[in-house]
C-alpha cells in the first residue's frame, strides 16, 4: 500500500485505501449494531495518527480508550492480518489524551460564554426571535461596558441588570421585556441541569493542545468520552458546532494540502441531529462544508446514511457501509437507499450484498486522485493494532496522571468577570448611597436607583479599572456572528 494510503480493507484481489490528501474531502461510517463500525473507526484513527494526522475522536459507548493499549492479537485478527498480506502489522499502543465535557473520565473541556456566542446559546436554549433579540443585546451591552462573559453566572448577573435597567437602556439596545430576560433565565436553569454550567468555564480549551505531533512523529488522538453526551443530543449538537466554528476561525486556509492537519471522527453521529432544530442543522452543513479548506476532514459514523441531513451527506466523499438488516419494509427501504449512495460496480449486486455481509466485511467507495468515488469495493476490514475494547478505570486513571496537559486543565480558574464586576458597584452604589443619605437602604436602592447616565458611566469606569492592562482588548463574540451571517467585524471580534 503506498505510504500516503490508509489501508481500509481489501479482497482476494485488490486493496481498498483512503488517500491522505483526500482525508479532508470528509467521510462517512454506516451499519447496523454489532457489524464492525467501531473495528473500521479505530482502524482509520490509527491509520490518520501513524501517518502523523492529529485525530479528535467522540468516544459514545466508551470502547475506543483502548487505542491507548497494544493489542493483543487472537487466531481472528492474525488470520485477517494473514488474508490481507499485512507484513509490517504490529501490535502497538498510540498516543491519546482523554478529554469529557464534565471532567470526570478525561480533562475537562470547556469554553466561554462570549466563545460560544449569543447566536449558538440561543439554539441551544432554543429561545425565540424576541428572546435571541434580547440576548444579542445582552452581549453587546456588555462589550460596550467592557464586561467579561466567562460562565453562567456572568451572564445571569448581566441579564439581572439589564431587566433592572430595561428603561434606561431601551434608547441604545431597543425593548427589553421582562418576559423575554425571565424566559433566558429559566433556559439558563436548565442549562445547568443538563451539566452545561461546568462547561461554560475557564481555563478554555486551546484547539493546539488538540493538534498535537508525540516525539516520534505520530499523531496525538485527543479522545472526547461522549458516554453522558449520548442523553443530550442538543448539547452535544452545539459543541460540535462550536467545535468546527472554532477549527474554521482559527485555522489558515491550507489549499490542496498532502494531508489533513486535523481529522474529526463523530460517533453515534445520529444524536447531534436528533431533535436539533433546522436552523442548527444549517449551520451545521454550512460549517462542514467550509472547514474543508482548512485542512479539516469530518468524519460521521451512524447507522444509516439516511441518518445524517442529505445537504451534510452530500460532503462526504468517503463511505464505508457495513451490513444492514432487510426485517421489514422499513429496512428494506434503508438499504435501497443506502446502495444508491455508493459509486455502482457491475460486478455487485449492492443492494443484496448489503444484506449479507458479514461482521468484519464493509463496502467500500473512496476518493481517488481527482476527487471522483471510486467504484464500491467488497473487502475485509483491515484490523487494529491497538487494543480492541476499552481500557478499565484503573488504567485510564493512570493513563491521566501521566497526561501532560493535567496541570493546565485539571484546575478550574474563577478570574474577575461580569458578576464579580456588577456586585461590587452595587455593593459600592449602596455604601455610597447610605453616606448622602444616611438612610437604611431599600431593594430598590440596593440595585442602585441613580440617574441611569451615571449608572452607565460608573460602571464603564469600573470595567475599564478591571480589565487593566487589558485595555483595548474585545470580548469574542461568538465565532458563528459573521461566518453564519452576523454583521460584525473581521478576526474573532465584535461578533454578534
Amino acid at each position: 500500500m503506498n505510504p500516503n494510503t490508509i489501508l481500509v480493507g481489501g479482497n482476494d484481489h485488490t486493496q481498498v485505501g483512503l488517500q491522505l490528501r483526500m482525508g479532508n474531502r470528509h467521510g462517512l461510517i454506516t451499519g447496523a449494531t454489532g457489524t464492525g463500525k467501531t473495528v473500521t473507526l479505530q482502524s482509520l484513527v490509527e491509520g490518520f495518527a501513524q501517518a502523523g494526522v492529529p485525530v479528535f475522536v467522540t468516544d459514545v459507548k466508551g470502547d475506543l480508550s483502548g487505542l491507548a493499549k497494544a493489542g493483543t492479537p487472537n487466531e481472528r485478527i492474525q488470520a485477517r492480518v494473514k488474508q490481507l498480506g499485512l507484513s509490517q502489522f504490529q501490535p502497538r499502543p498510540f498516543p491519546v489524551i482523554f478529554w469529557d465535557l464534565f471532567g470526570k473520565a478525561g480533562h475537562p473541556v470547556r469554553t466561554t460564554i462570549s466563545e460560544m456566542g449569543p447566536l449558538l446559546l440561543s439554539n441551544l436554549m432554543e429561545l425565540s426571535e424576541t428572546q435571541q433579540a434580547v440576548l444579542y443585546a445582552c452581549f453587546k451591552l456588555a462589550d460596550d461596558e467592557g464586561l467579561l462573559l466567562l460562565d453562567l453566572k456572568d451572564l445571569r448577573a448581566m441579564l439581572g441588570w439589564m431587566a433592572d435597567n430595561a428603561k434606561s437602556l431601551q434608547k441604545d439596545y431597543g425593548n427589553i421585556s421582562s418576559a423575554s430576560i425571565g424566559a433566558i433565565q429559566r433556559s439558563l436553569l436548565v442549562l445547568e441541569q443538563e451539566g452545561a454550567e461546568a462547561f461554560f468555564a475557564e481555563p478554555a480549551l486551546q484547539l493546539q493542545d488538540m493538534m498535537q505531533v508525540d516525539f516520534s512523529g505520530n499523531g496525538v488522538v485527543s479522545m472526547l468520552d461522549a458516554t453522558t453526551l449520548m442523553s443530550k443530543p442538543r448539547l452535544y449538537a452545539t459543541f460540535l458546532l462550536w467545535l468546527l466554528a472554532e477549527l474554521f476561525e482559527q485555522l489558515p486556509e491550507v489549499g490542496d494540502a498532502d494531508r489533513p492537519k486535523l481529522v474529526l471522527f463523530f460517533d453515534e453521529a445520529h444524536l447531534m441531529f436528533k431533535n436539533a432544530p433546522a436552523a442548527l442543522v444549517d449551520k451545521i452543513e454550512q460549517v462542514v462544508r467550509l472547514i474543508r479548506s482548512k485542512g479539516v476532514g469530518v468524519y460521521f459514523i451512524s447507522q444509516t446514511p439516511s441518518d445524517i441531513p442529505v445537504s451534510i451527506a452530500g460532503q462526504l466523499g468517503n463511505r464505508v457501509q457495513h451490513a444492514l438488516r432487510a426485517f421489514t419494509p422499513k429496512d428494506q427501504q434503508a438499504v435501497r437507499a443506502a446502495a444508491q449512495t455508493l459509486r455502482a460496480n457491475p460486478k455487485l449486486d449492492v443492494e443484496a450484498v448489503i444484506a449479507e455481509l458479514g461482521v468484519g466485511e464493509a463496502l467500500v467507495s473512496v476518493l481517488d486522485e481527482k476527487g471522483s468515488p471510486t467504484v464500491v469495493e467488497r473487502v475485509f476490514i483491515a484490523p487494529p493494532q491497538s487494543r480492541i475494547g476499552p481500557l478499565n478505570n484503573e488504567e485510564r486513571q493512570q493513563h491521566l496522571s501521566r497526561s501532560p496537559l493535567a496541570s493546565k486543565y485539571n484546575t478550574p480558574i474563577d478570574r474577575e468577570s461580569a458578576h464579580e464586576i456588577l456586585q461590587a458597584r452595587g455593593e459600592q452604589l449602596l455604601a455610597e448611597q447610605e453616606a448622602e443619605q444616611d438612610i437604611k437602604p431599600t431593594a430598590k436602592t440596593a440595585r442602585g436607583a441613580r440617574e441611569p447616565e451615571s449608572i452607565i458611566g460608573t460602571m464603564a469606569k469600573s470595567a475599564a479599572r478591571a480589565v487593566g492592562s487589558q485595555i483595548g482588548r474585545q470580548i469574542v463574540r461568538g465565532l458563528l456572528g459573521s461566518l453564519l451571517g452576523g454583521s460584525g467585524g473581521g478576526g474573532r471580534r465584535r461578533r454578534y
